[in-house]
């Protein structure tokens, strides 16, 4: 069970829990459906395999729900499906009225055991449903760039060889016939090799893939006559493709091509600031590891906030000028104390630095008059902010909330047009504690091919807490003022993002990315990773001390 707290069951509902076996998908966690989702949502407990990690899921999942190991038992041994179908009725009574997800990698229906729980079920007296999910089986081929089907291959052979038995097949020797096969690495060559042995050609491709759909995976291709040295570098289950549709993977190859795939990136950032970057790093192809670098806290003394809260709500000022999307959050909840909402803001004009502070007034419920059409800064705000004109502006106050770090470029600005500024702390930006040393080993031994930088200060508190990255790692920086002080505290700097907003500064590192790979190709060389190019040596002692 993992550490989540367990939700305590009502002992008045009555008969055991509802069991919904439900698809996990192949690993890509954005390939669960949105039944799975909404099942998820209102659990009591979930089942999970070994292969369905429960961090593929623990988003969707409410605080307290049970997470049961159906992979192996108290003494670590692997149950089998007879002792896994028991611990699925054992549960569904343990949750008396409620709702118990048995969760199973790729689609239920294929290959899982759901046949001998669901009887098992159905013996107990204890309802269920099936939530089909995205089978391992067509997936990771697609995600290898293999359709299964093309030109005269126009049938499919699915087979399992996951138990010790070779399987026969002398029907699928014919070359029309694509063959898909599941399995550990040493079980897959056994079945390919009986696969030759039966008739069909050593010639024909052949294609093995690990951790399909994942940001980890890996395809291997070849022939029959190769399979032995294929799967040799192969540690985990695989999936293979025999057939012509293989041919098609060097024009196919969709996911392991994108500019950013494999690439591990550092995001030196607060979780709840990063999940734009994130999302934005996956669609290039890579894992981002989010480092907080800085903590948010409220100011020291919160009576100047709350003079201007006040003067807000009546009408000391004409502007309100949003630099952060933590200045956004601060106003936000300083409001909700005072039990105050977004109509306050009724008659007042507010700007925002750039796209990320505008989407967050949005959100609540706030249109920005002023965004900068120019730069994302303080000094693309002034570019567009109007001067105090006494005749059009009936009040000449300006209200500024801000970090307690903050510069004093806007204020100076504003002032020099006319306005009255109240520079107000809204709240407190603290250095973060280190991280965990494997992070902080791997900073510094070039295990990361990127990091992102979103701010000076960002730069600066992760290189006090963890170290500076590593030579070989890409340093991408969000503007000018950033980059000169990474360079200011020696690093090299490879990306500065043509605007300052964090996804346009993960576009522009894939755009890199693009560029070295276009340059690794012109002279021949082998395309490989920033931290692929650090000497082994380095990175084995940095995973050592991990």
């Amino acid at each position: 069970m993992s550490p989540r707290a367990s939700r305590k069951t009502d002992p008045n509902r009555s008969g055991p829990a509802t069991v919904t076996f439900v698809g996990a998908g192949p690993g890509d966690p954005s390939l669960l459906t949105l039944a799975a989702v909404r099942h998820l949502g209102r659990a009591d407990a979930v089942i999970i395999d070994s292969t369905a990690r429960d961090d593929l899921v623990a988003e969707h999942l409410p605080e307290g729900v049970e997470i049961v190991d159906a992979g192996h038992g108290e003494a670590g041994q692997q149950l089998t499906h007879a002792s896994r179908a028991k611990l699925v009725v054992k549960t569904a009574k343990a949750h008396r009225g409620g709702h118990v997800v048995r969760l199973m990698d790729g689609d239920p229906g294929t290959f899982n055991g759901l046949a001998e729980e669901a009887r098992a079920l159905v013996k107990a007296g204890i309802a269920y449903e099936i939530v089909p999910g995205v089978s391992s089986v067509s997936a990771v081929p697609t995600y290898a760039g293999v359709p299964l089907t093309v030109g005269n291959a126009s049938s499919v052979h699915v087979i399992s060889v996951t138990s010790g038995r070779t399987p026969d097949l002398t029907g699928s020797v014919a070359d029309d016939i694509t063959v898909v096969l599941l399995g550990q690495p040493e079980r897959l060559v056994a079945a390919l090799a009986a696969l030759r042995d039966a008739g069909r050609p050593e010639s024909t491709p052949v294609a093995l893939t690990e951790r399909g759909t994942t940001r980890q995976q890996r395809t291997v291709a070849g022939t029959l006559a190769e399979v032995e040295t294929l799967a040799a570098g192969l540690e985990r289950p695989a999936l293979a493709v025999v057939g012509p549709p293989v041919e098609l993977r060097d024009e196919l190859s969709w996911f392991e091509t994108k500019p950013l795939f494999g690439w591990q990136v550092l995001v030196p950032r607060t979780k709840q600031q990063s999940g734009s970057m994130e999302e934005r790093l996956g669609d290039f192809g890579a894992t981002s590891k989010v480092v907080p670098t800085i903590s948010v806290e409220p100011p020291r003394t919160p009576q100047a906030m709350e003079r201007a809260v006040r003067g807000l709500v009546t009408g000391r000022y004409e502007w309100v000028g949003f630099t952060s999307v933590n200045a956004v959050r601060a106003v936000r909840e300083k409001f909700e104390v005072i039990g105050l909402d977004a109509r306050a803001f009724a008659g007042l004009k507010v700007a925002a630095v750039g796209g990320a502070t505008a989407a967050a007034l949005e959100d609540w419920g706030i249109a920005p008059d002023l965004v900068p059409s120019g730069e994302k800064s303080a000094a693309g705000l002034l570019e567009d902010w109007p001067p105090y004109d006494d005749v059009l502006d009936p009040i000449n106050r300006v209200l500024l909330p801000r970090a307690d770090i903050a510069t004093e470029t806007l204020v100076a600005g504003l002032q020099g047009m006319g306005w009255e500024v109240d520079d107000v702390t809204a709240y407190r930006t603290v250095r973060a504690s280190p991280p965990p040393a494997p992070t902080r080993d791997a900073i510094k031994a070039g295990a990361f091919d990127a990091v992102a930088f979103t701010s000076s200060s960002t730069v600066r508190n992760l290189i006090g807490i963890a170290g500076k990255p590593h030579p070989s790692t890409v340093v991408a920086c969000i503007g000018p003022a950033t980059a000169k002080t990474a360079e200011e505290l020696g690093l090299r700097v490879d990306v500065v993002a043509s605007e300052a907003d964090a996804v346009r500064l993960v576009e522009d590192l894939a755009d890199h990315a693009r560029g070295l790979i276009a340059q690794a190709v012109a002279h021949g060389e082998p395309v490989r990773r920033p931290s692929e190019k650090v000497p082994a040596t380095s990175r084995r002692r940095a995973k050592a001390k991990g």
